[in-house]
């Protein structure tokens, strides 16, 4: 199975996901990432700093995201150039001891361009959190085989 690039089409919807997120994810993230600055994990800190709350980190905010594409294209390499502007930042809130998220990401896929000649298709994505669009210009290129 997979992609059959000539049967792909501009505003053909890839699919859509919500993502939920806690601060565990967070902490996990920082671990994972190395990036350990207290405006992803300290309340305190992050509203001293202006920021509603503890934000998720905009990488971890950008590699959810475009997880859809991943799962569309059937395969991570397929995906040759992602590229996103950060509008707002992501706040999650704290749920701890509940079965709660902190914070829902929303993720919606549109093909915004298919090219013949170079076997590839530009995704768009909409990615919003709280009904406020967090990432920009968010668009994936993928190599159809």
């Amino acid at each position: 199975m997979g992609i059959v690039l000539s049967e792909v089409e501009t505003g053909q919807v890839i699919g859509s996901r919500t993502i939920e997120v806690t601060r565990e994810d967070l902490v996990r993230y920082a671990g994972a990432s190395g990036d350990f600055n207290p405006i992803h994990w300290n309340e305190d800190f992050a509203t001293s700093v202006e920021l509603p709350g503890v934000i998720a980190h905009g990488m971890f905010t950008m590699g959810a995201a475009v997880q859809l594409v991943t799962d569309w294209a059937g395969d991570p390499a397929a995906i040759i150039d992602y590229q996103t502007r950060f509008t707002k930042p992501v706040p999650v809130e704290d749920t701890t001891g509940t079965s709660e998220p902190g914070a829902r990401i929303e993720v919606t896929g549109v093909v915004g361009a298919v090219d013949l000649d170079n076997s590839t298709v530009r995704v768009d994505l909409t990615v919003t959190a709280a009904d406020q669009k967090v990432l920009g210009k968010s668009q994936a290129l993928v190599r159809v085989w």
